[in-house]
């Protein structure tokens, strides 16, 4: 319990450390949001949060910086840190670590994606999951079934595609293109 709770306090602490100051002085992050179901949340869809995000049910903001748990948590830009949840949705980029059973980021994932199944626009960077879907993929996808558009890298599972490779497109075990 004790860690758990300087783990929370840690990421507050870094959230509002590396708040740019002139979005602390306009207050336009928050360092800390705790949602039940949007739009019953504290910090409003509109804003942003740097620190730490509880999504109980599920939290909606527009950026995310730091610690972000919770249920369902939607970010309708950016997101630069760790999200551990059920069901992550990210429309802008994300950067850091993701790990949800579902996994969604609709820009470039730069870091670790983990969960049940990851999509991301681009990836550069370690995918793990039972389905890994990419349209760009470069680094490593590691799943069940593995699916790019094109490939830098690697793919390791039971099916992996490379849809846009002239040959060998679809392999067992490994795929790889560079």
């Amino acid at each position: 319990m004790k860690s758990t709770v300087l783990v929370l306090a840690l990421a507050v602490l870094v959230g509002c450390c590396t708040l740019p100051a002139a979005a602390r002085a306009e207050g336009s992050a928050k360092p800390i949001q705790i949602a039940l179901w949007n739009p019953v949340q504290i910090v409003p869809e509109d804003q942003s949060v740097r620190g730490l995000r509880l999504s109980l049910l599920y939290g909606a903001n527009a950026g995310m910086t730091g610690l972000d748990i919770g249920l369902i948590s939607q970010t309708n830009g950016d997101v630069k840190g760790f999200q551990y949840g059920l069901v992550g949705l990210t429309k802008g980029n994300f950067t850091g670590w993701s790990d949800n059973f579902v996994g969604m980021i609709d820009g470039k994932m730069t870091g670790l994606q983990t969960g049940f199944y990851n999509g991301s626009h681009d990836a550069e960077g370690f995918l793990w999951g039972a389905v890994n879907i990419t349209d760009h993929m470069s680094g490593l996808q590691l799943g069940l079934f593995n699916m790019t558009q094109t490939l830098y890298g690697l793919q390791i599972g039971i099916v992996n595609v490379v849809q846009q490779k002239e040959k060998f497109p679809i392999l067992p075990i490994v795929n790889w293109s560079f």
